[in-house]
């Protein structure tokens, strides 16, 4: 199994755990505190047996949801200073599950990049934009030995093979397509060129051929 499904099964968990609404009231009162906070302390702001708490919090902390810490409450070190109690707080996981499958973040860190670069050069923002997309393509490619196919999945563009031709059913930038469409294809169009530089893909070509529920690229047997 590659890594980015094993992120998203763990997220899928993560989200299932807090279906259960006093697991849910536990890990909302843990992040509104602004300091750890104890099992006991748990129990009691929300009226649980402490048996019932300590089993949520320890949910919560191997779904890495919370975080677990160990501190002496009583100020105390040394012997006789007793055992530091065990303590929650919000860990820095952060949990998204899409279906189907988006990657806002990676388009965000994309146009961020070419905006930066392109105040610092005088570039025009989307020639700095398709460059910055065709390198990081490349670079996905040369990180990952799944093949294309493979490396289209995992990335959520939903591959299908049409005779010589690959369609991709899914856009991982959907919205922002929509709504700002010639920046973001052509975004999309250098990422995939890149992908198939990287991979060393020669009987394939990168194209704009868009048309209703797919991406706005599709992969072409080459010229």
């Amino acid at each position: 199994m590659n890594a980015p499904q094993e992120t998203r099964d763990a997220d899928v968990s993560a989200i299932a755990a807090l279906d259960e609404p006093t697991r849910r009231r536990l890990y909302d009162h843990v992040v509104r505190q602004s300091a750890p906070v104890s099992r006991d302390e748990a129990a009691t702001a929300l009226g649980l047996a402490r048996q019932t708490a300590a089993f949520h919090l320890d949910r919560l902390a191997d779904e890495s949801l919370l975080d677990v810490v160990y501190e002496r409450r009583s100020g105390r070190t040394g012997p006789g200073a007793g055992r530091p109690a065990k303590l929650y707080r919000r860990s820095a996981k952060q949990v998204a599950v899409s279906l189907p499958d988006r990657r806002y973040e990676l388009a965000g860190r994309l146009l961020a990049q070419a905006v930066e670069e392109a105040e610092a050069t005088g570039e025009p923002v989307r020639a700095v934009l398709h460059r910055k997309a065709e390198e990081l393509g490349a670079r996905l490619a040369e990180q990952d030995d799944t093949g294309l196919i493979g490396l289209l999945e995992r990335y959520g563009f939903e591959p299908r093979c049409e005779g010589d031709a690959v369609t991709l059913a899914n856009c991982p930038f959907h919205a922002l397509a929509r709504a700002h469409t010639e920046t973001v294809c052509g975004m999309n169009l250098h990422l995939l060129r890149g992908v198939l530089q990287g991979l060393g893909e020669e009987t394939l070509t990168a194209r704009l051929a868009p048309a209703p529920n797919r991406c706005c690229v599709r992969l072409d047997p080459a010229p």
